[in-house]
Order: C-alpha cells, then structure tokens, then sequence
C-alpha cells in the first residue's frame, strides 16, 4: 500500500502522517478489518466511496467524506462498530481516522484537505 500523508489545508493541522491508499477493490473491501485500532498519525483513504459501514469493526473511528478536490462533505466523529453512514453523493473518497481526530484538528465541513500520496 501506499503512504499517505493528509493536511488539512483551511485550519492548518495535520491529519495523518503514515496513512494508506485503498484504492482498489480488494483493498476497498478489507479496508480496516484486520486492524484492532489506529495509532495516532494512522489513516486509511478509501477511494472511490461515499458511503461506509462498520460492519464486523472492533474498535471506533472517525470519518472524513471529501470531494474529488479534498473539500469536507460529511462528518462522522467516533463511528461505533455495527452502524452505517449516509450516501454522500458528491463524495469521491472517504479518510477514517482514529477516534477524536476530527475533534483535535477542529476540521468542519467546507475545509479544504490536501492528500499526498507516497
């Protein structure tokens, strides 16, 4: 997998640090099942999407909606396991986050991302 790297560029703060691209339909589909938590810094970015579940997920998580140009769509702080989210229809990708990042980049909807890939 690839590393991602995620500012947000409108509050300045950084998002991740040591993220990954899923980006296929392998990697879209396991997305965070292996995982038992995030670290901080940790992300995953699921592209293409505009909709998630939590489906069979053993730990809480935010998520971040975008736009195909990394603006803000849809917010969901601290997404408990078994649930599933709205259709965002203009969502292009979606950044699931360790628990209380959202909270701790103060990130809102409109704000602008800035998504590097390594």
């Amino acid at each position: 997998m690839s590393t991602l790297h995620v500012t947000n560029e409108t509050r300045g703060s950084v998002l991740v640090t040591a993220g990954h691209l899923a980006d296929n339909p392998i990697r879209r589909i396991v997305g965070l099942l292996r995982h038992s938590h995030l670290d901080a810094g940790d992300g995953l970015l699921i592209q293409p999407c505009n909709s998630i579940h939590s489906f069979f997920m053993k730990f809480r998580f935010d998520a971040v909606f975008l736009s195909r140009d990394g603006e803000v769509l849809h917010l969901i702080e601290d997404m408990a396991p078994w649930r599933i989210s709205k259709m965002v229809f203009r969502g292009h990708s979606v950044l699931e986050l360790p628990s209380g990042v959202i909270t701790q980049t103060a990130t809102r909807l409109g704000d602008k991302l800035r998504i590097e890939v390594r």
